[in-house]
């Protein structure tokens, strides 16, 4: 089926988030049409320039005195590359990112401020390139977040008005998802260099275990070209065409840091849901580090935590839909025993052990008085105003989606097609009196084939403006699940 998103919010979960999990990515909903990244890739860039940006109202020939690159995402030997130009005019200055690891309140806030005064500091002596690297951590030293580091540097430099002067690199172990990459340009970084996933690829291919067939730099060049994809398709969703609009444009709603937190280092984000102030963040890098040099009291290595982000593992991330959930759906289904099945609601309902969702922290008010019944609308009326999701069958099943469409005429409620249309077989009514005809019929960007009885036989028209589960963006689909 359709992979959605069914783990905790990163500020209700019980595991070390990174700090990237509290951005969540704005999307352009039918008020601005997303470009297509594949169709329409002619018209997109991700080009970067690197340096000096100059006075942009004044003409200076000083102001192509900078760095291009083609992509934001930089291999080892291109930060090398940067790091060593010394024109006397273009001078990088390499900044480390950390903080003592002392667990000590404000450790982390003094380890921020001092990198901000830093960077002024660099700035004033004439460099164009500041790279904030992480790679000087060790026992005794954490590394700051890059996307903390990198949005606190940039909102710094804009306070003092010398953003425009340089250009901002990050070198950071803590980047290896489009999601991050995408954080980190976002909230003002220029270019980024992955290195600790470069270097993942790298190992794991000396070890065998990504196949004999390609080399190690095909490798590393095939990641940045997918991650560079990812970006293209992120940036789609709001109708964003070039890197130079999406830098430092913030479109990312924050849920779960403290307001304080953002006022300071994320200035002008969206954070409706209060949680972790700095000394928060601290503990739960913190506690990533001390995993990481922990003492050795076993033979051999340890192995890393579960993870369990995109797919259940025991004693890894909590999912909604985990073992013991599915089974108890399958079994209610399978069996037509109502009462399993409310152990499976109940179970979905009251996540006795997690909490997951915002409306899960919501609750009935019970403290006011009581209606009378006869002045409740009945069930029956209630159930007229249900309506399925637009879920083409391609998405879910044949099976599901017909299912969805039969309960919903039941109860006198409406079924929506989604966009992978409907078989008009649908439209004729089943022996025992059922109907699979869905009350909703969609158009959409990529409806193939509506026709006249397709139309004919909706109560409901739904045009859709912004693209679905391909590339517009509103879900993802299983690979085997789309052809050409």
């Amino acid at each position: 089926g359709s992979m959605g998103v069914d783990v905790p919010l990163a500020v209700l979960s019980d595991q070390p988030q990174h700090l990237s999990s509290y951005f969540k990515q704005f999307f352009a909903q039918v008020t601005n049409p997303p470009i297509d990244p594949i169709r329409e890739r002619l018209v997109m860039s991700l080009a970067t320039f690197i340096g000096n940006n100059g006075n942009i109202l004044d003409e200076d020939p000083r102001h192509c005195h900078c760095v291009a690159a083609k992509q934001p995402i930089l291999s080892n030997r291109e930060l090398e590359k940067l790091r060593s130009i010394d024109t006397g005019s273009f001078q990088a200055k390499t900044l480390q990112t950390y903080f003592k690891a002392d667990g000590k309140p404000g450790a982390l806030a003094r380890g921020l401020e001092r990198l901000c005064r830093y960077s002024e500091d660099a700035v004033n002596d004439g460099f164009e390139v500041l790279i904030l690297s992480d790679r000087a951590m060790d026992s005794e030293h954490a590394p700051i977040p890059s996307l903390l580091a990198v949005s606190a540097v940039h909102h710094h430099l804009i306070k003092k008005g010398m953003r425009g002067s340089v250009g901002l690199v990050v070198e950071a172990g803590d980047v290896w998802e489009v999601h991050h990459f995408a954080c980190l340009l976002s909230f003002g970084a220029t270019a980024i260099n992955p290195y600790l996933a470069l270097a993942t690829i790298q190992t794991r291919h000396a070890a065998g275990l990504l196949g004999a067939d390609l080399p190690a730099e095909k490798l590393a060049y095939n990641y940045i070209k997918a991650v560079c994809d990812g970006l293209l398709k992120i940036f789609s969703k709001m109708g964003i065409s070039t890197l130079q609009s999406y830098h430092g444009a913030q479109v990312f709603e924050i849920l779960g840091l403290n307001q304080s937190v953002v006022d300071q280092y994320f200035n002008g984000a969206v954070t409706r849901i209060q949680g972790l102030g700095l000394d928060e963040i601290a503990r739960e890098t913190l506690y990533k580090h001390a995993h990481g040099y922990k003492q050795e009291t076993t033979v051999g290595p340890e192995l890393l935590d579960a993870g369990g982000v995109y797919q259940w593992r025991r004693k890894g991330e909590a999912h909604m839909f985990d073992p013991e959930s599915v089974h108890l759906l399958q079994h209610a289904t399978r069996t037509g025993n109502y009462d399993t099945y409310k152990r499976y609601a109940k179970l979905l309902n009251e996540h006795p052990n997690q909490l997951f969702t915002i409306r899960g922290l919501l609750g009935f008010a019970k403290h006011r008085p009581s209606i009378a019944l006869e002045e409740v609308e009945p069930a029956e009326a209630l159930m007229k105003r249900f309506a399925t999701g637009a879920m083409s069958f391609g998405s879910i099943s044949h099976e599901a989606h017909s299912t969805l469409a039969i309960a919903m005429n039941r109860i006198g409620g409406k079924s929506n097609t989604g966009e992978g249309g409907e078989d008009p077989l649908r439209y004729e009514h089943m022996a025992n009196g059922d109907s699979m005809r869905s009350a909703i019929k969609q158009i959409a960007s990529a409806r193939f084939g509506v026709t006249a009885h397709y139309l004919t036989n909706a109560d409901e028209l739904q045009i859709k403006m912004a693209q679905g589960a391909k590339p517009g963006e509103g879900g993802q689909l299983p690979g085997h699940k789309v052809d050409d």
